[in-house]
């Protein structure tokens, strides 16, 4: 009786055997600490809404939804996304890119910044058959990744549009009263602030809680420490002067 020879096991390539970059550039100068801003102001709330570190920020990485040739033909690059419950390391190893058919989970959020007329960011495009490759942004977020909230920020007409995924497709989310969008699952706000960072006075775009409240940045959380600190020692020092003018020794007290 003849026996059949073994079929090979098919295995699709992980994170660590597709490429980390496309090779193109960012767009300008404004891009990464527009990415820093972000992530550091909205480390301190996904800290606490996920004790455990289960969570992984992207900034221009490579998250791959198809197998096609080359490789990174079959995936997007997002200027920034957050993905909820999902390890920051894989098998202790450093990401290099977010491979969906590997982790299942879609990013809850990407944020694209708009370099030149931002036709690409809203490219609806679908793929046609045989070449895939044709697939506009907008609708491999929206139809491929089914990422739920997708936006996308104009630095120089300080604009940025949300799209929330309602069935299977985009919707433009309305701003609440404060010209903020909420991303409820995070119980933060996206919207834009005016001021200076990093050495750039710009409109940025910015997180702010469900009340209202500005997410500070390390540096700003320290600053406002320094503040506080230096307004108390004023305040004990003013003390101390009075108790001294009345003949008392304040450190007597």
């Amino acid at each position: 009786m003849a026996i059949a020879p073994s079929q090979p096991v098919l295995s699709l390539p992980d994170h660590t055997q597709l490429p980390e970059t496309d090779g193109t550039f960012v767009k300008n100068f404004q891009e990464h600490p527009q990415s820093l801003l972000l992530t550091d102001s909205i480390r301190p709330v996904l800290d606490t809404l996920h004790p455990d570190g289960q969570y992984a920020i992207g900034q221009d990485c490579g998250i791959y939804w198809r197998l096609v040739e080359p490789p990174e033909r079959g995936a997007e690059a997002p200027d920034w996304f957050y993905v909820p419950n999902a390890p920051p390391l894989l098998d202790g190893k450093m990401r290099r890119s977010y491979v969906l058919w590997k982790e299942i989970v879609a990013p809850l959020i990407v944020i694209e910044f708009v370099s030149g007329d931002g036709s690409e960011k809203h490219d609806q495009t679908s793929p046609l058959a045989g070449d895939e490759s044709k697939a506009g942004k907008f609708w491999v977020y929206e139809r491929a990744i089914r990422v739920p909230f997708y936006a996308v920020y104009d630095v120089e007409k300080a604009l940025v549009e949300v799209y929330e995924l309602t069935g299977n497709y985009y919707q433009r989310c309305h701003p609440n009263e404060r010209g903020h969008f909420p991303i409820p699952s995070t119980g933060v706000e996206l919207g834009i602030w005016q001021g200076h960072y990093i050495n750039q006075t710009l409109p940025w775009l910015r997180w702010w809680t469900s009340d209202g409240h500005l997410l500070l940045t390390g540096d700003e959380r320290a600053e406002q420490e320094k503040q506080r600190a230096e307004q108390e020692k004023q305040r004990a020092d003013r003390l101390a002067n009075r108790l001294r003018e009345l003949g008392l020794d304040p450190d007597d007290l």
